[in-house]
């Protein structure tokens, strides 16, 4: 319990921060279909003046988490096609590269300092930095995490940013191309945003991501740990000897 009371008053905007990147895609999804149904007779035949403005905004909202990235993925392949897929993939750069410097901003470092008092905790978080290629990779990976608040809670983390930037693009890859493919394939955004016929082919494939996903996650946390525990006994041993 004390170490609750602690986590939360010292790292209170951090934690206010995690709990609206975890809840404002909600809305915002709802918001932005609304918007393309009032206002969408301009994206359909956009100028590339439009277009920039267009990507600037999502940019925007992927990074404040107030669309999912998987939604975004679809509007833009709908009304864009093939050639807005480069403008996507550099979006996502954008906003991974924002939230992370926004997190850093917000934490700044707070939350590393708190787990220096719980050694064992900060040694774990330690070993996973120091494997944060594939850990970045591995969350990208998975359709279900949240893209704006893993950004975040890996910034928090420590993950260097060039790492952090690259093994995102690479995670995102395969997910955004199969979204983006079936966004190029819609008869109606609304329908689109709402109910995504994935298909058998895409039932399985998103299973597959997130099941890759999961237990290399697994992986990494267990391996870190076992490192941990195996430093802490040839410790003792030294202690001892």
């Amino acid at each position: 319990m004390a170490f609750l009371k602690e986590l939360f008053h010292q790292n209170t905007s951090t934690l206010v921060s995690l709990f609206l990147l975890a809840i404002l895609p909600l809305v915002g999804d709802s918001i932005l279909a609304w918007g393309l149904h009032e206002n969408a007779e301009w994206l359909r035949h956009p100028s590339a003046l439009q277009m920039l403005l267009y990507f600037v905004v999502v940019a925007f909202t992927m990074t404040f988490a107030l669309t999912h990235t998987t939604v975004v993925v679809l509007v833009t392949a709908f009304y864009f096609g093939w050639p807005g897929f480069a403008g996507m993939l550099l979006t996502y750069m954008l906003a991974a590269l924002f939230g992370h410097m926004l997190a850093t901003s917000l934490d700044k470092g707070k939350l590393i300092g708190l787990l220096e008092k719980f050694p064992k905790a900060h040694a774990i978080m330690h070993e996973l930095r120091a494997d944060s290629w594939r850990l970045v990779l591995l969350t990208r990976l998975s359709p279900v995490l949240p893209f704006a608040l893993i950004t975040f809670i890996l910034a928090v983390m420590g993950v260097p940013r060039r790492q952090f930037l690259t093994a995102s693009v690479v995670g995102m890859l395969p997910r955004t191309l199969f979204f983006y493919w079936l966004g190029t394939k819609a008869q109606d955004v609304l329908l689109l945003i709402q109910d995504p016929d994935t298909g058998t082919a895409g039932k399985v494939l998103v299973v597959v991501l997130v099941a890759v996903s999961l237990f290399g996650l697994y992986f990494l946390f267990t391996r870190a740990l076992k490192r941990v525990l195996q430093r802490g006994v040839e410790k003792e041993q030294k202690n001892f000897s």
